[in-house]
């Protein structure tokens, strides 16, 4: 059974870990922990979790973590790949491969819309790679669209 409850800063390792699915998103160990520990794109993310405004959820079954989703709002000095505004959160989303399928990627972004809803955001935002039709799928289904480019990715936008 799927439960969501709130991500602390406890969770942080848990966070990293989670991250690090969703860069390697495809199976392609494209980077490794320590890396995306250690860079400062990410750390714009993570670092210093959990400030004032950072907020998330954990899907868990029973004491297991199944995937978990954050979001933090960015400035424009420092934006995430995902930017739209200083006061739209980007948000971050992982699924551990074995529990894809299952329905907790969307668990976690219905609670994570209505959690941001609560807590008076006009919008969410992220960032989708090419070839992730998976995901992007999920975020369409979810009232995402795409509102901008990065590189190899679209920035989607779900107002609230």
């Amino acid at each position: 059974m799927i439960t969501l409850r709130e991500a602390t800063t406890d969770d942080l390792d848990l966070l990293y870990d989670l991250l690090l699915e969703a860069f390697n998103w495809d199976g392609t160990p494209r980077f490794t922990r320590d890396e995306v520990v250690a860079d400062t794109h990410t750390a714009r993310y993570l670092g210093g979790w959990r400030r004032p405004d950072d907020f998330g959820l954990v899907a868990v079954d029973g004491t297991v973590a199944l995937g978990a989703i954050w979001a933090r709002a960015l400035p424009a000095a420092t934006p995430g790949y995902g930017y739209v505004a200083d006061d739209i959160p980007e948000i971050g989303m992982a699924v551990a491969r074995p529990d894809r399928g299952r329905g907790v990627g969307s668990a976690l972004l219905a609670g994570c819309v209505e959690q941001a809803r609560g807590l008076g955001w006009r919008a969410l935002s992220l960032s989708v790679e090419d070839g992730n039709t998976a995901a992007r799928d999920l975020y369409e289904r979810h009232g995402f669209a795409v509102v901008g480019r990065n590189g190899g990715s679209d920035t989607m936008l779900r107002e609230l």
